[in-house]
This record gives C-alpha cells, structure tokens and sequence, in this order.
C-alpha cells in the first residue's frame, strides 16, 4: 500500500533590516544617503548615538557617542534624532512587502518581520527554491520599500533570526540541522538574560554547541526555566509559533522636520515625497487612497489636523498633492510646522471586467483618476452624477459618486424613433424682462421675414385658454449686467406661448415657492422655458429647448 503522505516541515523566512533606526530615516530622506549621518536616540547631554552611515563610521563614530564626542572626531557630522513616525512608516513598508509574498507574516518589531514560506517554492521551481525566494524577497524590499535587508531561512523563528543576523545574505538553514547551525555560535547571539550568561561563562561554556551537550536535567535544576528554555534553543528546538499579524486599516507616512516650516511651498516638496511612499505601498497592496488624513504638529505645542475625502479611490501622486495643497491654502495652520503625518485610509480600485466582443470599458483607474482632478480643480460638491430628487422644483437635485453603466455585452444599433426635444437648464436662471398682453406691446418690425408669416393685423401669439390671459408674454428681453455678459442674450417678440402652469412648493414655510411656467417660441426661432416669481413678479429664463 502505499504510504500517507506527511506533512512537509515548516519554513520560515526571517528579515532583517540592519541598523534599522539609520535606514527608517534614510527612507525618508535619500538624499543623505552620501552624507555623514548620525541617529541620536535621547535628549540632550544624555543623547547617545544609536546608528551612523558609512561615512561616518570610516571616520570612528561608533553607538554609544555623545554628539559632542562625534562632532569632535567629525566636525560636519549630520545629526537627527530617532523619528518614531518614520520607523513606524518603515516597518509598515516592509510587512506590505513580506504580505506580498505570503498571507502569514508576523511583526517582529526594529525592522524584522517573519513571514511562512512553505508552499512559496512552487513559485520558484529551480534548483534552490529558498534561495530564489530569499533573493527575490531582498530585491523587492529593496526597490518598493527602500530599505536595505537581510534574509535568513530556517525551520524556526530562532534559526531563520539567527541566519538573517548573518552578514552574507541570504543564508539557509536546511531543515533538520538547526542544531548544528547553532553550534558555533557565541551565547551572546541569544542575548540571554546578563546573570545567566555570567554563570555559563563561569562554567566554562562560551558556545550555543557546548550548552547543547550539557545534560538537561542538570541545567534546570541550577537554572531554572529560563535555563531549560536556553538550552532547548542551542538544540535547535523553538517552540514559539509564528503569529500572523493583522494588518492596519490606513496607510501612514510621516517624519519630524529639521526645522519649522512657515510657508506652504516647502512642506509641499516634503508632502510629495511621502505620498509617493504611500502610493508605493498602496500598489504593493492593489489599493488606492480613498481619504487622506493630515496632522501637522505646530510650533511650539500646537495641533493641525485636516480631512480629504476622494470623490474616487485613486493613487496619482498629482492629484492628491493638489488637494492637499488646496486645502491647506483654504485653512492654512496658524502656527510653523514642525511634523506632519499622512494617512490614507485605502479601498480597493474600480476593476472592470474585458469584454471578448463588445465595446471597449472605461478603465476603472482612470476613471476614478479623471474624477479625482476635476474634484480638486472645482472643489467638495461640484463632481458627480445628478439624481432627482423628490420634490417640483426643477433645479432641486442630488449630487451621487460618479459611476457608469457598464457597456453592453454586444454592439447595438440604435433604435429609429421621433426626434425629442431636450432642456438646456440656465443654472443659474437668467433674469429677463418680459411685456405681458396687459402691458406696452413691443414694436413689430415688418422686415423681419419670420414675422411676414404672422399676420400684421392678427394677434402676435397663439391663443390659449388660461386663468391668467392678460399675463401672456409677448416680448421678452435680456437684462444686461456684469453678470450676464457671458450668457445667452433673448431678444425678441414671442410667437407663441403655451401655459401657464403654476408650481407651489413648501408653502407652509417662509422659503415657499410660486411660480407661474411658460413655453415660449421666438418670432426669430428660439424656444424657451421661463417662469414668473408670483412674490415679486420677476421673470427667469431657467431652459432652452435643443
């Protein structure tokens, strides 16, 4: 009979971002990269040196420093405090990226993350499946995340850390010979507690091999659990699981400035190059940023704080960048800034679905794209598609998110049918003024060859029965004023005029609404829509008729 099959052992990949404090801020400012750089962690006299650049290593700057013991050796040394808005940024950078490649990843905090690898090598079907992994994991990390890394695989958290640690990368542990990885390694690699690492130095023992070969009972009993712990791990055995994290909701970049921005320009540069961070990791995800949350930190303990909401999740760097500034220009902080953070609470692209023999969809990217730069080009309220709405006034409508029909499955022909008139609405309606039968008659010009179809001695207009005779127009003319230059000018005499038909709205309240309607027909060939105020008798052109 042929045998079960049985579970393949576990694989864990591990990375590491070396001098994780250094890199976070580096990511946020590339441009440093060439320069010496010190990370300071503390405030003060009591500010130490955590982390430093090439640079300033070469020229003997080593953790522990005082800035004044590392300016003395290196006058031109360039200090920054540990930003904890960009190490946050950074580690959220690097578990997108692990999350890429495996739904399991689990937070080891300082610029580590775990992540399960069992099942990946299907993806990788050369000789070295965990190497091509390892590989390809450094160069993503690398290019979407902007952070340098290490990567160890193993069996188990420890020995995937422990290799990680190493300074060639990638290195691979096969499974099954965690223990003899180990061996070799000082004891200080755990980083045991300080009173137990003194008695085993004590003893003689100076490697995780030699701690292994000591018999287990007699290590507990002097030790106690935190021995019997410790000596299982230089055996290779590490009983903590790997444990998935959850991911955020928001997307967040952010840094402490150098120095307090007072004008907009320069905190817009800096804005940029954050959301460009952003949009980085959003892609990682197949995202895109449906809002946009600004805080600004103000001199000298002062708080900003500003909400944009997308009329369509979209990841163009321009568009974002011309809300916020828009924004910001609206409601400027009152005070200079001195850190500023950015979250974007992410949604999912508009996805469409190919069509093998219809018409050609709207790309969903950008679709929402275009709505997004005409939101920030006219503002909150101004983009989107128009609904009706319960009620008579013609101008009441409602303003929805934008979405269009998708095409039909199969070209179609239209349909023959009569002609319909359409309404080009006024917004806002055009005042006129207008000569009803019971005023002056306007003057009728015989040379006009449309008016030679109507008869000089008959009626100007077309009879219709109506409550209200004598207030037929019969002459309708634009008022002119600065701002009616740019619309339509409506001279003439009305040939023919249907109506009225009377509109009441909210007449119970003080924002009541009566109006008289009218269709009119130009002795020169318009065709209108105007109505009469009955509250104060003035008259609007709201349509013309196409």
């Amino acid at each position: 009979m042929p045998s079960e099959p049985t579970d393949s052992p576990p694989r864990i990949a591990c990375l590491l971002t070396p001098l994780f404090p250094l890199a976070a801020r580096l990511r946020s400012e590339p441009e440093l990269i060439q320069e010496p750089l010190a990370i300071l962690a503390g405030n003060g006299h009591a500010a130490r040196v955590v982390a430093a650049t090439r640079l300033a290593r070469r020229a003997g700057i080593r953790p522990g420093f005082t800035l004044s013991q590392a300016r003395a050796r290196l006058p031109k040394l360039i200090a920054r405090p540990c930003d904890a808005e960009c190490e946050y940024a950074a580690q959220e950078a690097l578990l997108d990226v692990a999350e890429s490649f495996s739904p399991r990843v689990e937070d080891g905090g300082e610029g580590m993350a775990y992540l399960d690898a069992c099942g990946l090598e299907r993806h990788y079907p050369g000789e070295s499946p965990d190497e091509e992994l390892a590989r390809s994991l450094m160069l993503a990390v690398e290019k979407r995340a902007g952070l340098p890394i290490r990567v160890g695989i193993a069996a188990s958290k420890l020995a995937a850390r422990v290799a990680a640690s190493q300074p060639h990368s990638p290195t691979l542990v096969p499974a099954g010979e965690e223990s003899a990885f180990l061996a070799p390694l000082p004891l200080a690699q755990l980083t045991p507690q300080a009173k137990t690492l003194a008695t085993l130095t004590s003893w003689g023992i100076s490697s995780l091999g030699e701690l292994a070969n000591l018999p287990k009972d007699e290590i507990v009993s002097r030790l106690g659990p935190a021995g019997q712990q410790l000596h299982s791990i230089a055996r290779g055995i590490d009983t903590e699981p790997l444990m998935p994290r959850h991911p955020p909701p928001i997307f967040r970049e952010g840094m402490e400035l150098e120095w307090p921005l007072v004008n907009l320009e320069p905190f817009v540069f800096v804005a940029r190059a954050a959301l460009e961070r952003i949009t980085q990791r959003m892609q990682v995800r197949g995202l895109a940023c449906e809002r946009l949350r600004l805080s600004l930190g103000l001199e000298p303990d002062g708080h900003h704080e500003r909400s944009i909401t997308l009329p369509a999740p979209t990841r163009d760097i321009k568009t974002l960048l011309t809300l916020l500034r828009l924004d910001l220009e609206a409601n400027p902080p009152n005070a200079p800034i001195i850190t500023f953070t950015l979250d974007a609470h992410p949604d999912k692209p508009r996805e469409a679905q190919l069509s093998l023999f219809g018409p050609t969809a709207l790309s969903p990217d950008k679709l929402a794209t275009t709505v997004a730069r005409l939101f920030s080009m006219l503002g909150d309220g101004r983009v989107g598609s128009p609904r009706t709405v319960d009620a008579h006034r013609p101008e009441r409508f409602a303003l929805e998110p934008y979405a269009p029909p998708p095409p039909p499955k199969e070209r179609q022909k239209t349909p023959p049918g009569r002609g319909l008139l359409t309404v080009r609405v006024l917004r806002p309606a055009l005042e006129v003024e207008v000569i009803t039968r019971g005023g002056q008659a306007p003057r009728y010009d015989p040379q006009d060859t449309l008016n030679t179809a109507i008869d000089e001695v008959a009626e100007p207009i077309t009879e219709y029965a109506s409550p209200r005779s004598d207030e037929r127009p019969i002459s309708i003319k634009t008022l002119v004023t600065d701002e009616t230059t740019k619309k339509p000018r409506i001279d003439g005499s009305v040939r023919v005029a249907s109506g009225p038909w009377g509109l009441e709205e909210d007449w119970w309240s003080s924002d009541r609404l009566e109006r008289d309607y009218w269709d009119v027909e130009l002795a020169s060939g318009g065709l209108y829509r105007l109505y009469r105020d009955r509250q104060n008798g003035d008259w609007f052109v709201d349509g013309i008729y196409d």
